[in-house]
């Protein structure tokens, strides 16, 4: 750091110095200092502190203290933890130590602590004591207590102070932060310039610029979380679905998948006689449905079926007894025709319901549909269709 002299045009080094040098404690000045200032600990504009009470010790069993206790602008306590020249080994220990405390304090005590506080502060002052809720409430721009969200779960926040850092207690630190621990690191360091004294507050974990990133890659790590949590239920889900409609199929006329084992996707797929098209029945959250899905690799075999089957659409929806949707899906490889009932899914009360319907509408769609498939598979036979050239099923759709 660098003094300027405006007269001379230069820049003078400051002299770094050590608190102890200089004769500054931990209680009587460094705490003092952040105690009345504390937004020295703070980044940006909206990020704000509000001290609620210092040396507290009103913890159940324990005569331990915690320096300076805070709160700031979304309600979450802030432990500070002061170690001057020397962090030591233990100051994370310690904070973990406060934050577990006081992570069981509920509103009302908030409030008790704080006041105590404001009311020892009039006392030295001299002064009429401010009143702990009023101050509270102003500064988290909140009309009443109980709409405050205050000290919630997992909310607490840790910031160390020291002038040096060792390295087990910074490689803890980045650790902890992983685990979405929010713990920061502030070096304060003592300069001087002739009788003047200068104190320098950095935060170096996370660096302000690794700030944002962090809590950017905490909230993707907890959106991932909250998705494969997810997907976890769901293929619970499925699974226990399937096993329940197969054991009703299995004693159904319907034959088609006897032979399927239950898995953890939304489908279950059974064979129609045709490479790559295949009878599924869907479970999903909000449907269920009975498909038949024409879905081989060449685009244009998927359409060869698909348009012979349309051009008998009328007596295929009266056999089946309903109109069904046909998809041609021109943009993608597959086609299929299909028929569904929205449902709620994942409501277990609904899956007896749920799976007579499958059976019910799978029985009639392969009836529908075993007569003319039966028919294009003699069509592919007599034809002697080569399903890898891009022309085959041009040349039969011009001479069927």
């Amino acid at each position: 750091m660098f003094k300027i002299d405006p007269t001379a045009n230069r820049i003078n080094p400051l002299e770094v110095k050590r608190f102890t040098d200089l004769g500054f404690t931990e209680r009587k000045h460094l705490q003092e200092w952040l105690e009345n200032y504390p937004q020295a600990l703070t980044q940006g504009d909206g990020d704000e502190l509000l001290i609620i009470q210092k040396e507290f010790d009103g913890f159940d069993d324990t005569r331990e203290r915690l320096d300076l206790l805070a709160i700031d602008k979304d309600g979450n306590l802030v432990i500070i933890e002061n170690k001057l020249d020397d962090s030591g080994r233990d100051v994370v220990w310690q904070a973990l130590k406060y934050a577990s405390y006081c992570a069981n304090l509920k509103k009302q005590q908030v409030v008790e602590i704080f006041q105590r506080y404001l009311n020892q502060k009039a006392q030295n002052e001299g002064s009429a004591p401010a009143d702990a809720e009023s101050v509270l409430l102003e500064f988290l721009q909140a009309d009443d207590l109980p709409s405050v969200q205050l000290n919630t779960l997992k909310s607490q926040r840790l910031i160390l102070v020291a002038a040096h850092y060792r390295k087990e207690v910074t490689n803890t630190v980045l650790w902890l932060s992983q685990f979405g621990v929010n713990c920061q690191c502030f070096k304060v360091t003592p300069f001087q310039a002739g009788a003047e004294l200068f104190l320098n507050v950095e935060q170096i974990i996370p660096t302000p610029e690794a700030s944002d990133f962090m809590i950017g890659m905490m909230a993707k790590e907890a959106e991932e979380k909250s998705a494969s949590n997810e997907q976890r239920q769901s293929h619970r889900l499925r699974l226990a679905f399937w096993e329940q409609a197969l054991e009703a199929f299995s004693q159904s006329s319907c034959s088609l998948y006897n032979n399927i084992s239950p898995g953890k996707d939304h489908w279950l797929a059974a064979g129609s006689g045709l490479s790559g098209m295949t009878f599924n029945v869907i479970f999903g959250k909000s449907e269920v449905r009975v498909e038949f899905s024409m879905a081989r690799a060449q685009p244009e075999a998927n359409r060869f079926v698909f348009d012979h089957l349309a051009a008998q659409k009328e007596q295929i929806e009266a056999d089946f007894d309903g109109a069904l949707v046909w998809l041609p899906l021109p943009d993608r490889k597959a086609c299929r025709i299909q028929f569904g009932k929205p449902v709620d899914g994942y409501d277990k009360t609904n899956w007896p319901e749920m799976i007579y319907w499958l059976i019910e509408h799978m029985t009639r769609l392969e009836k529908a549909l075993s007569g003319p498939l039966e028919k294009i598979k003699q069509e592919l036979k007599n034809k002697n269709l080569n399903l890898e050239s891009a022309n085959s099923s041009k040349e039969l759709l011009k001479n069927p």
